[in-house]
């Protein structure tokens, strides 16, 4: 079983903000982050999730993963994104990394578990550091999925 911790962060709601990830299968670890200079909250604890499943380099996994972020695991496991994906997404917001994160979510066997914020869990913790790290940091990239769709 591979387990992907994510999460993220942006100042101000939209403003900069980054997504962190800790994959962990037995003795391996990677941690990946990214920061963008104008998105949402939600839009980076989505892309965390999505950059963890792209990152898995064989296809059928089983993968636990551990977000805080109900916004995503009440959207998955109470399975809203599929009533979404029959009308088309209309009137939800971004529908860019919906539609990207089922196209990566069918590649695998995932189940998400939520876990509390802030709450000490270590891996949690570290994705927080690395999503807040990479929304500080300078010379931050276009959320292009944001821009395109606030401008």
């Amino acid at each position: 079983m591979i387990t992907i911790y994510t999460d993220g962060s942006s100042r101000g709601n939209p403003g900069p903000g980054g997504y962190g990830v800790v994959l962990k299968y037995k003795e391996h670890r990677k941690e990946i982050s990214e920061g963008f200079r104008k998105t949402t909250n939600n839009r980076m604890e989505l892309l965390a999730v999505i950059v963890g499943l792209e990152s898995l380099k064989n296809p059928q996994s089983n993968v636990m993963v551990y977000s805080d972020s109900k916004y995503v695991v009440d959207s998955v496991e109470k399975g809203w994104i599929w009533g979404w994906v029959k009308k088309g997404f209309v009137k939800k917001k971004n529908p860019d990394l919906w539609k990207r994160f089922i196209a990566i979510y069918k590649q695998h066997n995932v189940k998400f578990t939520w876990v509390k914020g802030h709450a000490g869990i270590p891996e949690n913790e570290r994705c927080d550091e690395l999503a807040v790290d990479a929304a500080e940091g300078s010379n931050l990239p276009a959320d292009q999925g944001y821009e395109d769709t606030t401008n």
